[in-house]
């Protein structure tokens, strides 16, 4: 009851921020999107993981008007592979379906460098990765940094049963033959539950500027997702 009660809060705050940024802002696109994601974590050994996900996005709000459309299907598979305790290096393939609004669908492939450093109970995460965006049509290379945070809400260890945060922001620069070069920058922020030793839950928000040396663009995010680890 306490936990559908704070996604009411979320969906609500949600709305209200979409409605006062719309006003604020009427000369800048906004669009906002609900994303559900379902993860699946998998140790091969202590040094290699993996992680499977899939995601779908779902148009609710745009050119002003509110509405539930199905946007896109991500299926994605990601491996890690640790160098150190606190460094990894990633390899990742992710294929995403969009012939429904008549879009070319992408496969995507990503290379990733991550550091990880741990002060008190605050965990503290950088990490650069490349990506190659195909399309029958076009190439997109894209480069991303990002920043996170993640601290448990009740005492200094995350136990079975209590929330924690997690907070990020990220620069992304993109560049390709028949594009100019775009400039993004995200920020979220996301509230998990740890349900048990192999499951958590998330429920958060994510702001999305995006081209914005150009035209540019706000969309938002309604982020909830299951990740399971066996």
């Amino acid at each position: 009851m306490i936990t559908f009660c704070i996604k009411l809060q979320y969906l609500h705050f949600f709305i209200l921020l979409i409605n006062s940024y719309n006003t604020l802002q009427s000369q800048k696109k906004t669009i906002a999107y609900w994303e559900p994601k379902i993860a699946l974590n998998y140790e091969v050994t202590p040094l290699l993981k993996q992680n499977f996900s899939f995601a779908t996005r779902n148009y609710i709000y745009n050119s002003q008007n509110f509405l539930l459309t199905h946007r896109q299907l991500d299926i994605a598979h990601f491996s890690s592979l640790a160098i150190d305790p606190t460094k990894n290096l990633g390899l990742g393939i992710q294929y995403r379906f969009r012939e429904t609004l008549n879009k070319e669908n992408e496969l995507r492939l990503t290379q990733q460098f991550n550091i990880i450093k741990t002060i008190n109970s605050i965990r503290l995460g950088n990490r650069f990765r490349v990506e190659q965006r195909i399309q029958t049509s076009n190439l997109v290379h894209r480069f991303r940094y990002r920043f996170a945070l993640d601290i448990p809400l009740k005492g200094l260890v995350l136990d079975i049963g209590e929330p924690y945060l997690v907070a990020t922001t990220e620069s992304l620069l993109s560049i390709g033959k028949s594009i100019k070069p775009m400039y993004d920058q995200r920020l979220t922020s996301q509230i998990g539950w740890s349900i048990s030793e192999h499951l958590k839950a998330q429920l958060g928000l994510q702001f999305r500027m995006e081209n914005y040396t150009e035209h540019t663009e706000h969309v938002f995010f309604f982020l909830n997702s299951l990740v399971i680890s066996i």
